[in-house]
């Protein structure tokens, strides 16, 4: 849906055309929540249960990237156990809630006509749940998860989505708050802001060389302006 609302003099100009969020850590503070179905996944299983910071590293990958990453010497049958307990934990808990301001600004980015997209390590499945939860599924344009085409930070998400709303990558922006999605943009050549508030700190981010550093998702909306 695209929702044409009243434009703002601020807004007549717009350097960027379409806005691509990532969700776990970005929009969602989901980062506790996904550490504790990743551990139950492994206990499941009886692997060794992985610290706290390991396994928040790997949030934002694609979900076989990340058990791989995990644990280098999985085998394929385990991986696809690990996969379906992590999946049953994940999408039988509570939704995880939105950052201070998310919501705000996302209904003002959508009332200043900008195309908004997701690109997530998330599965589809997992989204669309995240999405119904937040009531945020018609604020969106398009989406691309990790287990519909290449997990971050190959830029193949970014590609599709650019192609789907027809939009070049000069005139799009990708936000998000790890180094897996600053270096997604930067291999599709795309402009970044990197948030300090997820799952990355400010010093990882600021070595990916985003264009922007930002501490609460609200200042998008004066960066832009």
């Amino acid at each position: 849906m695209y929702c044409k609302g009243t434009l703002t003099k601020s807004f007549m100009k717009k350097r960027y055309e379409l806005l691509i969020f990532d969700w776990d850590g970005t929009l969602i503070d989901s980062e506790a929540n996904i550490v504790s179905c990743m551990k139950a996944a492994m206990k499941d299983l009886q692997l060794p249960v992985l610290g706290n910071d390991e396994i928040k590293n790997i949030i934002g990958l694609g979900l076989r990237e990340a058990l791989t990453t995990l644990y280098p010497d999985i085998d394929d049958t385990t991986a696809n156990q690990l996969t379906d307990r992590y999946r049953y934990h994940f999408l039988t808990s509570e939704p995880s809630e939105p950052f201070r301001g998310v919501s705000e600004t996302l209904a003002r980015l959508n009332e200043a006509q900008y195309y908004m997209a997701v690109a997530t390590g998330k599965g589809r499945k997992g989204l669309d749940k995240a999405l119904g939860a937040t009531g945020y599924g018609e604020l969106f344009h398009t989406s691309r998860c990790a287990d519909e085409t290449r997990s971050k930070p190959h830029p193949q998400m970014l590609y599709e989505i650019l192609d789907f709303l027809g939009v070049e990558t000069d005139n799009a922006l990708m936000v998000g708050d790890t180094e897996y999605d600053i270096n997604m943009a930067k291999n599709a050549g795309m402009d970044s802001i990197a948030v300090t508030y997820g799952v990355h700190d400010k010093e990882r981010l600021a070595q990916c060389s985003p264009t922007a550093i930002i501490d609460s998702f609200d200042e998008i909306i004066g960066w832009l302006d």
